[in-house]
């Protein structure tokens, strides 16, 4: 789509029609004269309209010029009347103009009120048709007196003109179905891909866009929402009174209502502490009834299971809004800022990340840009979509800025691309999405499009476009007491499954045992792959590369005295997992352990006890009880690796728990597990 066609679906909406169109002075014109009943008698199209042609209303004119319209690239509005119905024999007028037809005046300005400076699409077109009734014939019917197609713009193609506001239309079927999704909470976005399914049609070829959903759902909204945003900060102290370590702020406006609000839990405080180095930022939702967005904090643990931080409700997305939002959520967390933090692409957050968390890396969230492909590219490259997709995707994991670089200028020019806005706004954004740049910077894996999955669902849980604004904070903190209850049972499970060794390397062994399976697994794979590489000392390190190769390689420096070593791929840097080439380096120099700096304690099995468990039960007996948590989750682990050791403890503890039976309770002690066994 061209930048001029871009700009006219953007600023279709003018609502000025002050200015009268001139069609005298356009040659190319087919006119008759209202006094004159002489028809055409020359050979016509029946998709065409033509000078003498008539109907029996003047909507039936209307919509007949509209497919007209709709079938060169173009819409159409009603723009006058000329002559009083029914007075003497007076004939009525009616000019039916291109939506581009006449100039828009200059806006008076009013300094107290925010101005929209909405570019104009109307540039002067004079493609119209002119209908007049008339009853010399019998009964009342209208027809064809005036009729010109020349215009001086752009004309749309077929999968484009779609897009204009006069073919976007939701039926009453749409509507209640939309209505419907609505009260089941899940997004917008969700609710067009599921339509889509349901009417088999591509993604971004329904009738409406989500713009139009959203202004629709907002059309519906009932409830109060000074009277909600009242019963919200009730609920949050209500919260707070019960739980001393819940935290949430908020900001009022002028007229003393609820203009924001920020909250964390007292366990979202305590992950983040660990798992805070790597989160990503969600602001693509909406609390539709309230028209409120909607920010989630979330990262992710050693066990590669998404984690709950922060969230927050703001007025609007403006600078300053989504500024306070950034500075709440680093006051929950004691001033402690991520290493990076992914987000959607959003130029008021980007500038209020740079002002609040300068030493943070932005990047954004390759699953948000992604989800906006079809939309964006299906139409445009219609049956080739699916090979560009697998094309960005190459580009996108790409090692080397420079293959990079040749590949998106070979891909725009095979495809067309070259002054596609959605393109062209993407390289310049480049650095801020593509692996080839980011590949220093951690992400904790979080560029992956099943951990997005992973997260949407989560969110998803509390996500609900009809819910009472009061009960939101519960419904949150319900929904992450879920998913902390889930995370442990997948926890457990994968603590239970049996470590398979693949290569017998004392370095494999050694990482099974301080690593969570999980990031064991990410290992695991370099290891096995280490061994088809070949490794080259050479003056200022060692040089890698695989061994079908003769050329190229990744870089290594390693020094043994110092415990530093790091590779040119930066695959550590970027995950926190130690790539093949170094692998490859340190088995060549006879290193038989991972050194422990490059065990990372975000990636070990460390157990994060229950922030409820901490903070409510008497803090000695609280401490004890976790170092024996710990301690069986040891146990466990250890236990699960052979049947032997399973024999065994299952044996031991078994004795164990025979002898702690016979042991006497205390009253103290029974008030005490009795706490922890509620808190729990």
């Amino acid at each position: 789509m061209s930048e001029e066609v871009g700009s006219m679906l953007a600023v279709y909406d003018d609502p000025s029609d002050q200015h009268s169109l001139s069609f005298g002075g356009d040659t190319s014109s087919t006119e008759e004269s209202p006094g004159e009943t002489r028809l055409s008698l020359q050979p016509t199209n029946d998709h065409i309209p033509y000078i003498g042609q008539r109907f029996s209303t003047h909507d039936e004119a209307y919509e007949f010029y509209s497919d007209f319209a709709k079938s060169c690239g173009f819409s159409i509005r009603r723009h006058r009347t000329e002559g009083k119905d029914g007075v003497g024999k007076g004939l009525t007028r009616r000019y039916f103009v291109c939506h581009r037809a006449g100039n828009t005046p200059a806006k008076s300005t009013n300094e107290t009120k925010p101005q929209r400076n909405r570019k104009s699409s109307r540039c002067g077109c004079q493609a119209y048709m002119r209908i007049s009734k008339t009853t010399e014939f019998g009964p009342p019917e209208w027809r064809v007196t005036g009729f010109g197609n020349h215009h001086n713009h752009e004309l749309l193609e077929p999968n484009q003109v779609r897009f204009l506001p006069a073919y976007r239309t939701i039926s009453d079927v749409d509507k209640n179905r939309i209505l419907m999704f609505a009260k089941t909470g899940i997004s917008v976005h969700q609710m067009m891909r599921l339509m889509e399914l349901e009417k088999c049609v591509e993604p971004g070829y329904l009738p409406f866009t989500e713009k139009d959903v959203r202004n629709l759902l907002q059309s519906f909204r009932k409830l109060d929402p000074e009277e909600e945003s009242l019963d919200l900060l009730r609920m949050c102290r209500n919260i707070k009174e019960r739980d001393p370590n819940f935290k949430f702020e908020y900001t009022l406006d002028a007229n003393n209502r609820l203009e924001n609000i920020a909250w964390s839990y007292a366990s979202s405080i305590q992950l983040y502490d660990i798992f805070g180095d790597a989160v990503v930022f969600d602001t693509t939702h909406r609390l539709t009834a309230f028209d409120m967005p909607l920010g989630i904090w979330v990262g992710i643990n050693n066990y590669g299971m998404p984690c709950f931080f922060g969230c927050v409700l703001l007025r609007d997305e403006t600078v300053r809004s989504y500024s306070w939002a950034i500075k709440a959520f680093l006051g929950f967390m004691n001033g402690k800022a991520p290493q990076t933090i992914l987000t959607d692409q959003n130029s008021c957050l980007k500038d209020a990340l740079s002002a609040e968390m300068s030493i943070t890396k932005h990047a954004l969230c390759i699953w948000m840009i992604v989800a906006k492909f079809p939309s964006w590219f299906n139409a445009v490259v219609g049956e080739r979509y699916n090979e560009w997709k697998a094309e960005f995707y190459r580009l996108y994991n790409l090692e080397s800025v420079e293959d990079f670089e040749l590949g998106w200028r070979e891909m725009v020019c095979s495809f067309g691309l070259h002054t596609n806005r959605h393109i062209v706004n993407l390289y310049s954004l480049r650095s801020l999405w593509a692996l080839p740049y980011l590949r220093s910077h951690f992400l904790a894996g979080m560029t992956t499009t099943g951990l997005s999955k992973s997260i949407n669902a989560f969110i998803q849980r509390f996500l609900s476009a009809q819910t009472r604004l009061a009960h939101f904070v519960e419904q949150v903190a319900v929904a992450v007491d879920f998913k902390d209850q889930t995370g442990e049972q997948q926890t457990m499970q994968q603590n239970l499954q049996n470590v398979c060794l693949k290569t017998g390397a004392p370095m494999e062994s050694h990482a099974a045992t301080v690593l969570t399976p999980f990031a064991f697994s990410k290992l695991q794979e370099e290891l096995v792959l280490a061994a088809h590489y070949a490794s080259f000392s050479v003056e200022d390190g060692f040089l890698v590369r695989h061994h079908t190769k003769v050329e190229g390689g990744r870089k290594v420096y390693w020094s043994p005295h110092e415990g530093i070593i790091s590779c040119s791929c930066h695959q550590f840097e970027f995950s926190g997992i130690l790539c093949r080439h170094t692998l490859r380096v340190l088995s060549t120099g006879n290193c038989f352990q991972i050194p422990d700096t490059y065990l990372p304690i975000r990636w070990r099995r460390i157990s994060v006890p229950s922030s409820k468990l901490v903070h409510n039960a008497p803090n000695d007996h609280a401490e004890r009880v976790k170092l024996f948590q710990n301690m069986v989750s040891s146990l466990i682990t250890e236990s699960a690796k052979s049947k032997e050791r399973l024999d065994t403890a299952t044996e031991q503890v078994s004795i164990l728990l025979s002898r702690i039976r016979e042991q006497p309770i205390s009253l103290q002690c029974a008030r005490d597990i009795s706490t922890i066994n509620r808190n729990l």
